[in-house]
C-alpha cells in the first residue's frame, strides 16, 4: 500500500511473553500496523459493526473476538474467550478507546477491559503511539496518502501483584496520560487533529 514503518521502541518485546497491546485507535490501518510490528501471535477485540465492511470484514472475523458493546452477554462472552486464548500464551491487542473517534479528538477515554484482563492475567500491559494513521488512512475519502507510518512503543506498565478493584483506574489512567501526552506534543498529529473542516 506504499506505507512504511518509522518504529521506536523504549522497552522490547520478549518474543515468549504474553502482553496487551494499547494503542491509539484512528483508523482501520492500526490493527495492520501492530501486526506488522509484532513478534508473537495476536489475538484481537473488536467491534462487531466492522464484519460489514466489504473483504475487510470477511478477514476481520476470522481473527478477532467480536463484541457488541451494548450487550451485557456479549462482553462476558468476550471475556470469558480472551481469557481463553491468553491461556495458551498469546498476547492480546485492545484499541482501549473501543471505537475510533472523531477527527478532531486527540484521545477518546477508554473502557476498562484490557486492564481487567491484563490485571488478571499479570501480562504487561504495552502502550504504543499511532501518529500517523489518521492523516495517511483515514476515514475521510478524500484525505490520505502513501508515507511512513511513525509508531513509539512505551516502557510497559506492571500488573504484577496488581488488583482490579484496587489498581484498575490508576493503570488505566497511567496507560491514557502517557498516550495523551505524547500525542499532544507531536506537532504533525495535532495538527491533523486541529484542522479545518
Amino acid at each position: 500500500m506504499g506505507f512504511r514503518l518509522d518504529f521506536k521502541e523504549n522497552q522490547k518485546i520478549e518474543a515468549d511473553k504474553s502482553y496487551m497491546f494499547c494503542p491509539n485507535h484512528t483508523s482501520l490501518l492500526d490493527p495492520f500496523v501492530l501486526i506488522a510490528l509484532s513478534k508473537n501471535p495476536i489475538v484481537f477485540v473488536g467491534k462487531k459493526e466492522l464484519v460489514k465492511i466489504p473483504v475487510f470484514g470477511f478477514f476481520y472475523k476470522k481473527v478477532v473476538i467480536m463484541v457488541d458493546r451494548s450487550s451485557l452477554e456479549s462482553r462476558k462472552r468476550v471475556f470469558k474467550m480472551a481469557k481463553e486464548r491468553l491461556q495458551n500464551g498469546v498476547s492480546m491487542a485492545i484499541f482501549p478507546e473501543g471505537l475510533v473517534p472523531e477527527e478532531n479528538v486527540v484521545l477518546a477515554p477508554f473502557k476498562k477491559g484490557a486492564f481487567s484482563l491484563a490485571i488478571e492475567f499479570e501480562i504487561p500491559i504495552v502502550p504504543q503511539t499511532y501518529y500517523d494513521c489518521k492523516r495517511f488512512f483515514s476515514w475521510d475519502i478524500f484525505k490520505g496518502r502513501p508515507g511512513i507510518l511513525r509508531v513509539k512503543q512505551h516502557e510497559f506498565i506492571t500488573t504484577k501483584n496488581k488488583t482490579i478493584k484496587e489498581d484498575l483506574l490508576d493503570i488505566k489512567e497511567e496507560t491514557f496520560a502517557i498516550l495523551k501526552n505524547d500525542l499532544e506534543n507531536d506537532f504533525e498529529y495535532m495538527k491533523d487533529t486541529n484542522r479545518k473542516k
